[in-house]
């Protein structure tokens, strides 16, 4: 394997990089226990050198998703759970299609970053020893494990999605949609996250009335 601290000489600031870290240097500013901007750096490294050139079905680089991801994720457990406003579950966001969709493993992930890191990732990812499993299923596997914290990861995840459905067929982004309604916002409810839960709301309706088969 490379050496450990090589990225810090190969990262370079992207449009999307710059977007991640401006938000985490304000929020630094603005909780008792900031997170070192290199632990975030380094994230932003290996999402980007995995998912290389992979693009989203919007044109956008593939890396761009968990970046945006990471951003709002960062933003809501800075105020409203500051326990989890640490690197691990900000670096996990950043990771965690990695496993799913690139060469990247899980013993890699603990092996660069650590075992936290790579649990998060591995519960994040939907391929799993007896086959692909649905979103629906892994958040419900996610749940009866109770655990917590990765759920968050996921819920941030749909609401990405669900903000850039304009470049999926109708017929699949209702499928979204009424998934999202019908596990994803319940989840929010139950873990009494209300100002996600918000976020699912008024982004599904939003799209329904927008879009009517």
């Amino acid at each position: 394997m490379e050496d450990l601290n090589c990225w810090k000489e190969k990262f370079e600031i992207c449009e999307y990089a710059k977007k991640l870290l401006d938000k985490i240097e304000d929020l630094n500013g603005k909780v008792k226990k900031p997170i070192d901007l290199d632990e975030v750096k380094k994230g932003i490294y290996y999402a980007r050198k995995y998912h290389g050139l992979q693009m989203r079905q919007s044109g956008d680089p593939y890396y761009s998703h968990p970046i945006e991801v990471t951003i709002m994720l960062a933003e809501f457990v800075a105020y409203d759970a500051p326990k989890l406003y640490n690197a691990i579950m900000l670096q996990a966001a950043l990771l965690h299609d990695t496993i799913e969709d690139t060469e990247l493993t899980e013993a890699m992930i603990t092996e660069i970053f650590c075992a936290e890191v790579a649990k998060h990732v591995e519960g994040l990812t939907r391929v799993k020893p007896t086959g692909k499993i649905s979103a629906e299923e892994s958040l419900n596997l996610l749940i009866k494990q109770k655990r917590y914290d990765t759920v968050l990861i996921k819920l941030f995840d749909r609401i990405h999605n669900i903000q850039t459905l304009e470049s999926k067929s109708p017929e699949n982004a209702h499928k979204i949609i009424k998934e999202t309604l019908r596990k994803f916002l319940l989840s929010a409810i139950h873990l009494e996250c209300y100002e996600i839960e918000e976020k699912f709301s008024n982004i599904c309706n939003k799209f329904l009335n927008n879009h009517k088969l």
